[in-house]
């Protein structure tokens, strides 16, 4: 059996050298210009992410949200630590929150021009995550729970998501606004309104992903 694998090996390594692979006979305009054109956002991953492919993102958005009940679930019958130790260092804590600011404005940045440029709402989240991650292990648990629940921000969270499937649906109906001037930073339609509703989506889960595991497991 090991040598008919070795043999395919080899065969398919020869194929790939004497074989050129064929060349698609297309003549009309790239497939990157016709997204630009159809979503109206010089970015045309945007354009795929929140237009062509908006079942997938609606998915990916709704899983994120399972992935944090998940968290919720599995940490339920445990006890909270007695006691968690963070950073003391005055060094750690500058840098932590300096790193974290920096974080901040890069989300601000990718959500409100990720249809423009490169990034989006899951890199915003993220980036948004970073920063509340980068505070929470700084300061203390109690500071960064009060916070979230002072602001209910598991309420926004959870409406954050409603929102962005509201708002798919209709798109995915056909009723989109008006796309305005191609490179302008109201534009695009409905999609810079979707990249932001994902930014908040994950930046907020994050908080909540981050806020149970240094509840339940301390700073790793």
């Amino acid at each position: 059996m090991k040598l008919i694998y070795i043999a395919a090996g080899i065969a398919l390594y020869i194929k790939m050298l004497i074989l050129s692979n064929p060349a698609a006979d297309w003549t009309g305009p790239a497939i990157a210009e016709l997204v630009v054109q159809d979503s109206g956002v010089p970015n045309a991953v945007s354009g795929i992410i929140f237009r062509n492919r908006l079942y997938d993102t609606i998915f990916e958005v709704v899983v994120f949200t399972i992935a944090i009940m998940g968290c919720h679930f599995l940490m339920a019958n445990e006890h909270p630590l007695s006691q968690v130790y963070q950073f003391t260092d005055q060094p750690s804590i500058v840098l932590s929150r300096l790193g974290a600011t920096i974080a901040a404005m890069v989300s601000i940045e990718l959500a409100i021009r990720g249809h423009l440029s490169p990034g989006g709402g899951f890199a915003a989240g993220v980036a948004g995550g970073t920063a509340i991650g980068l505070i929470a292990i700084t300061s203390p648990p109690e500071l960064m729970q009060g916070i979230y629940q002072r602001w209910k921000v598991s309420t926004w969270e959870k409406v954050s998501v409603l929102i962005f499937i509201l708002l798919a649906a209709i798109t995915l109906l056909g009723l989109e606004f008006p796309h305005g001037n191609l490179g302008g930073l109201v534009s695009g339609g409905i999609l810079p309104v979707l990249n932001i509703l994902v930014a908040v989506k994950v930046a907020l889960g994050s908080w909540a992903a981050v806020l149970i595991f240094i509840r339940y497991r301390g700073l790793l």
